[in-house]
């Protein structure tokens, strides 16, 4: 059972910049490679980090409003926003350890 979150521009605001806790987005497309390789991972943290940590999955070919608001120029491409503000980004298919890095101080 998936615990990431699809966001989309209909609930970015609420899911995402309202959050409380550290929100880790995931900016994929069902085409890429590299985003299916590095997929069970961001689920794993999902279900372990949750309720310190949300995931959210936003498939880029559906919502291309919000890849350009954050500039995405190649997937994955993994955005971390805590307090409804970016403090980290990383792109690529990172190895597990380096995509917690990305957040395994703030929760």
């Amino acid at each position: 059972m998936s615990k990431s979150i699809v966001v989309t521009g209909d609930n970015f605001d609420n899911e995402v910049l309202q959050s409380p806790v550290p929100v880790l987005l995931d900016f994929w497309a069902a085409w890429c490679g590299p985003c299916r390789m590095i997929g069970p991972t961001i689920e794993q943290f999902a279900e372990e980090y949750s309720g310190r940590l949300k995931v959210g999955k936003i498939n880029v070919d559906e919502e291309d409003e919000l890849s350009r608001r954050h500039t995405i120029r190649s997937i994955p491409t993994l955005v971390l926003y805590k307090d409804g503000k970016i403090v980290n980004q990383a792109a690529g298919a990172l190895p597990k350890k380096d995509i917690e890095a990305l957040f395994k101080d703030l929760v």
